[in-house]
């Protein structure tokens, strides 16, 4: 599946802009992860974003526009979701979802 340039190009402008980041990308997920001080913090997959965020949110999270829950063998994966684009079209609400993944990667468990 092809990814998002547009959306992917919008979250390097997002991370750049944030010092003391270390930001690798990675082919990942049928997409493209954004890997952020050796972690695996967004995704871009299609047309939407894969987040990573603390799963205790995931209640509150599941009631905001655009969010669809993360379903990989027929089970939700706790504290991951996608995110369709009108629930990050305007600029606030991306960067709701792109902190959001960036305040939890640094308590994110590292997959080596």
């Amino acid at each position: 599946m092809a990814y998002s340039i547009e959306l992917a190009d919008r979250i390097r402008e997002h991370l750049a802009a944030i010092p003391n980041l270390k930001i690798e990308e990675k082919r990942m997920f049928s997409g493209l992860a954004f890997m952020v001080n050796d972690k695996m913090c967004i995704n871009v997959s299609g047309e939407n974003l894969m987040c990573r965020f603390e799963p205790n949110l995931l209640e509150e999270l599941a009631e905001k526009r655009g969010f669809l829950p993360m379903i990989m063998k027929g089970k939700q994966m706790a504290g991951y979701c996608y995110v369709e684009p009108e629930g990050f079209s305007r600029k606030e609400d991306f960067e709701f979802w792109l902190n959001l993944c960036l305040d939890f990667n640094d308590r994110a468990k590292s997959s080596k």
